[in-house]
Order: C-alpha cells, then structure tokens, then sequence
C-alpha cells in the first residue's frame, strides 16, 4: 500500500537501520584495554599555615597538614549528600564552597545575622563532621623548633607530605589495599609550588620513604575553586589541629570531635587515644611523644 513502510517505527521516533556486521559488533561490546582497578579509598589533603620559614607567625607557628581518608561507598552515599543538604538549607544552593578561614573570619558569603545564628551554623557543620566516617592523618610542624635544631633549609610541606604518606600506606596496609592505586587530592597552590610539590610527592612514593619502596599513590592537584566535598572537609579540620597542638588546656570542640577519627595505635577499638606518633605527627618530636 502507498505510504506504508517496515521501518517506520510504531511509536513514532526515527530509527537508524546499521549494517549487519555494525549490528552484531554494536550487540557485544568490547573493552579497548583492560578496566584499571583502583581502590577502594580516596584521599583529601588540605593545610594550615605558612610552610616557609622565613619568618615565623608568633601567634601560629605551625605548619599542619591533613588527610583525610574517605571509603568511596560512604563517601559518595553520605558524606557528599550532607555536605549538599547543609549547604541548601544555609545558601539556597551548593555553589559555595566552605572555607574556614572566611567562615571564621566572617567574610564572603559567611556573613551571620548574630552570635546565635553563627554558633547555630557552627553547630551543624561539626556535626556533619562528626557523623561523616574518615580516618584522619595530621602532621603539624613546629616551626620555631625546626629553626632551633638549624634546618632552616628544610621545606615543612615536604616533611609533612613524607610523614602523612608512609602512614596513609601503613593504613592501606591494614585495609589490605596497599597493592591498589590510591588517589591523593591536594589543592592547587601555584606553579612552582605545585611543580615542587607533585616532584615532592613522586620522590616519595618512588622509594624515598621509609622502606625504600614504591607506594601506589598518585597525586591529583585540584583547583582551588573546586567543589569537592572531600577537600571542604579537609580544610576545615586542619587548623583545628594545629590549636590544639598550641593551645592544648584551651576548650576546642572541633578537636575533640577529630581525636576520635585519628589513626591509631590500637585501632577502632582504641580511637580517641594513642594516636599521638601515629596518625598525628608533631615535628620535631616533643619529649613527651612516645616512640614508635
């Protein structure tokens, strides 16, 4: 009959008719090159302080650098999810990104009606940190003692990346992912520095370490305007941190929320203690500090 044809499909839509030989490719997929496995964490790295030592903040004489170490299931299922929910109810949208210093500062975006409403603000994003799972990893760099021992020279960055990354391979040691690739995400800070620091963190991880070994982790410098939930939490944990390391009689919530995600020396039986010399390394070594 006129006007009829086979290929026109029922429902109304075009359809695109292949060759024989396409069809029966198209119908059995094939992959390339094998698929990478990776593993199953994901690493977020973020710093408080100057890491020069050229002159010293008598006020913050420290360096701290942290990683936070994220499972990628909960990660993706929580922790994203919250921080997205936070930032709906406070912004009406999840464009801003969470930093500390401006939050305490008050300034951009971070501008409270009064002290209720901040402490209120405050309040919530503790708590998302406290109910997002991840392991902590801190190194914090005195830097007046660093002078005092004359290694002036020594880069505090570099020496907090070499303590953070022999302890993030002892942890995926432990969580039997220590022959996976790890990715570490570090925020960008310039090109030298970031050029410094990528050649850094390859030196390392190319058997400059404590077991002269190769580390499978791999370094992804990310933008600073980057959204990612997992460098926000990153920075906000760091500074407190370092307080706590300064000021240890004075009252800090936030740290008291972060002891109990340290690596530890017992496990997750033993969180909240003996953490000090594992997953938080004061550089150079208090007296106090017991030996590894």
């Amino acid at each position: 009959m006129a006007g009829t044809n086979d290929d026109q499909p029922k429902d109304g839509q075009l359809s695109l008719q292949l060759p024989d030989h396409v069809e029966e490719a198209a119908s059995t997929p094939r992959l390339s090159a094998q698929v990478q496995q990776f593993g199953s964490y994901i690493v977020y790295v973020d710093e408080s302080g100057d890491h020069g030592l050229a002159s010293v903040d008598a006020q913050y004489p420290v360096f701290v650098l942290s990683f936070c170490v994220f499972h990628k299931g909960h990660y993706t299922e929580k922790v994203v999810t919250a921080i997205e929910r936070f930032k709906f109810r406070h912004f009406g949208h999840d464009s801003i990104v969470l930093h500390e210093h401006e939050i305490r500062k008050e300034t951009g975006a971070f501008k409270f009606n009064d002290r209720a409403h901040k402490h209120a603000f405050l309040d919530e994003l503790t708590g998302i940190i406290e109910e997002s799972r991840f392991i902590l990893i801190s190194c914090v760099i005195d830097k007046r003692r660093l002078r005092e021992r004359q290694q002036a020279d020594s880069n505090p960055y570099h020496l907090a990346l070499g303590f953070c990354l022999e302890t993030l391979h002892e942890l995926m040691t432990e969580k039997g992912q220590q022959d996976f690739p790890t990715h570490v995400v570090v925020e960008c800070r310039g090109s030298k520095e970031d050029r410094d620091l990528e050649l850094e963190f390859r030196r390392i991880c190319d058997g400059e370490n404590r077991w002269s070994r190769r580390l499978p982790f791999r370094i992804i410098m990310a933008d600073k305007k980057t959204n990612s939930s997992g460098l926000q939490l990153a920075d906000l944990v760091a500074r407190p941190i370092g307080l706590s390391t300064l000021r240890p009689g004075q009252e800090n919530r936030a740290f008291d929320v972060l002891k109990h995600k340290f690596f530890c020396r017992g496990g997750r039986k033993r969180t909240g203690s003996d953490y000090e010399g594992w997953g938080l390394k004061i550089y150079p070594s208090p007296e106090s500090e017991r030996p590894r």
